[in-house]
């Protein structure tokens, strides 16, 4: 009992040193620190820092420095007005905006301070070691927003990066063009001067064709005392990346356009046609023949699609009119009356279980605090005695949002998708009663047997390791905002004749993820519910027979490794313990109800990060290559 009292007050003095040291660098005295979970961030004239463990292990300390050192500095030496007024309207350019203005108030306040610069760079080499940087082998591996900051960071701070990133880094270098190397000349020669930098910035966006370049502007807006932008003079400081970098996506973005729908009748018909002309053509030379998707250098090329311009991410309410979502949703409910009771009395007791972490718990007979108005009393006839107050537990609850990914594939038909649309309808409505935001998606394809992406491939002379051949179709059922009233309906549209077709598994873990990151909330998991490997015909036809596989795995590896979200999974007659680290398989659908919910219950319970699924899961599933 003394060593854990001891190790509160150890915890509570590094917290005050620390939100003293942050107001002292930002020279801010009333600046309020907070100590919260989740990352490092400033709002205002309040600065949130990651709660620090009891324990406070030196890695622990030298991480809380850094966060502390860089929300700090950008306190001190940033002008949000000055930085929002060149601000470009893309978020993949604002991303990159953002992080280069980090690396800027980083450089000022690590130049002449040789702690701040030595926690800033440890903070630096254990975000980059966290994100897997040391195992990128290609350029697009490392995305964008971290490459342009590591780089615009070595320029400004004359500081190498650390050795982790020197792989991948040197191609980003070897790629960088005559413009760019010119806009990065110019921040490292206007550090000093924000209104400057932005625009040099703005250049940089426009050489990886980001966003405009800003045209120059009249002296009258340089602030007083300001010169014309100096000539190249690299100083020695030390800087790192912002903590929005962390947030940066773990694949390419998808670029889905809305089309309209196609005939699916003309669809079959004409891709019929055109694996019949593929099946004449004979040897090595047949162009739509499943081929080995290799480079001239032997090495596997990285998965691709041919054409995203026929891709699809559309609401649930888009898809069909009201009336008959209206019809869908009737169809469900008749269906699953019987199920609807025994998945809500497992949804009651999650329920129970979240409300329950949730309470407000206190501390008594403390010697300072708040004061507790049950002892006024005691303060009136014992005026000597101190333990009067109390003070409020934190509590390991954090707010967490849940995103359902639900397989649409044409093997889904039936029962499967039936009890996974209900079993969603019930999860959001039990979580958001505990203020738990929950967004339900789903995957698919336009067509069958490739669309018009594969109608482009033909006319196009049928070009050899096409990528992905398929229209993708991704469904937002749910979104993480909307409340559950105003989305039940939407479920049933997963009943609608036509609408399960193909399913290209990586693409949509990948824009599921994605939007994840784009969210707020300090937890974030990803459960995906699947039947099956990934499939789709027109892809598989012309690439190698585990083209699709082998980016689901790429995909998932990215996930778990970075962390930034908890990735489970659930297989209908699948074993996807062969792909995900954590996972189940069930052998009924009717199983599926219960096992998502026991499984949620096992994620909120357990605070060791393995979400109650131990090593027994980690051991079914083989290493990923």
């Amino acid at each position: 009992m003394s060593g854990a009292k001891d190790g509160t007050e150890r915890s509570e003095a590094f917290k005050r040193a620390i939100a003293g040291a942050v107001r002292a660098i930002a020279g801010q005295p009333e600046v309020e620190v907070a100590f919260q979970a989740g990352p490092a961030s400033v709002a205002g004239a309040r600065a949130r820092l990651p709660s620090p463990t009891r324990g406070l292990p030196p890695a622990e300390i030298a991480r809380l420095r850094g966060a502390a050192d860089s929300v700090a500095l950008r306190l001190r030496h940033h002008d949000a007005v000055v930085h929002s007024a060149r601000s470009p309207a893309s978020r993949e350019a604002r991303d990159v905006y953002d992080a280069l203005e980090q690396v800027r108030v980083e450089s000022l306040g690590s130049r002449h301070m040789a702690g701040i610069a030595a926690n800033l760079h440890t903070k630096l080499t254990e975000q980059v070691e966290a994100d897997g940087v040391d195992r990128m082998t290609r350029k697009e591996q490392l995305p964008l927003a971290a490459a342009l900051s590591l780089l615009a960071r070595e320029r400004m701070s004359g500081v190498p990066s650390p050795s982790s990133t020197d792989t991948v880094l040197s191609l980003w270098r070897d790629s960088m063009g005559a413009e760019a190397d010119i806009a990065f000349a110019e921040m490292a020669a206007t550090t000093d001067n924000q209104q400057a930098f932005t625009r040099a910035a703005r250049k940089l966006l426009s050489a990886y064709d980001l966003a405009e370049a800003e045209l120059e502007s009249d002296p009258s807006e340089e602030p007083e005392g300001g010169d014309d932008a100096p000539e190249q003079s690299p100083q020695q400081d030390s800087s790192s990346e912002g903590d929005s970098q962390s947030q940066t996506e773990a694949d390419a973005s998808l670029s889905a356009e809305p089309q309209d729908m196609q005939g699916e009748a003309a669809d079959d018909d004409a891709t019929e046609g055109e694996e019949d002309e593929a099946a004449e053509a004979e040897g090595d030379e047949r162009p739509g023949g499943q081929q080995p998707n290799k480079d001239r250098s032997g090495e596997e090329s990285p998965y691709r699609a041919f054409t995203k311009a026929f891709d699809e991410e559309i609401s649930a309410e888009d898809l069909c009119d009201s009336e008959e979502l209206a019809r869908l949703r009737q169809q469900l409910d008749h269906q699953l009356q019987h199920l609807q009771g025994v998945v809500s009395k497992l949804a009651n007791r999650l329920q129970r279980r979240l409300m329950a972490q949730q309470t407000r718990a206190w501390d008594f007979d403390l010697e300072d605090g708040l004061l507790d108005v049950s002892r006024l009393a005691r303060v009136v006839t014992t005026p000597t005695q101190s333990l009067s107050y109390k003070r409020e537990r934190e509590t390991d609850f954090r707010d967490t949002v849940v995103t359902l990914l639900i397989d649409n594939s044409g093997s889904m038909r039936g029962r499967p998708i039936t009890v996974a649309a209900m079993c969603g309808d019930i999860l959001a409505r039990t979580l958001e009663r505990c203020a738990v935001k929950v967004e339900v998606l789903g995957f698919t394809t336009r067509a069958w047997k490739g669309g018009q992406s594969r109608e482009r491939w033909v006319q196009d002379g049928k070009p050899r390791n096409p990528g992905r051949l398929n229209d993708l179709r991704h469904i937002i059922y749910k979104s993480a905002d909307a409340p559950w009233r105003r989305s039940r309906r939407n479920l049933g549209l997963m009943l609608r004749e036509g609408l399960l077709k193909e399913n290209i598994d990586g693409e949509a873990l990948v824009w599921a993820y994605r939007r994840l990151l784009a969210r707020t909330e300090h937890r974030r998991i990803l459960m995906v519910i699947s039947d099956g490997a990934p499939v789709d015909d027109s892809t598989l036809s012309v690439n190698p027979g585990n083209y699709l596989e082998r980016h689901l795995r790429q995909a998932i590896t990215e996930i778990e490794s970075r962390r930034l979200v908890e990735l489970v999974a659930i297989g209908i007659g699948h074993d996807v313990t062969r792909y995900y680290r954590r996972a189940v398989t069930i052998v009924d659908a009717e199983e599926l109800g219960g096992t998502m919910m026991r499984q949620l219950t096992s994620l909120f319970d357990d605070t060791s990060g393995d979400g109650g699924w131990g090593m027994a899961a980690a051991e079914r599933a083989p290493a990923v290559v």
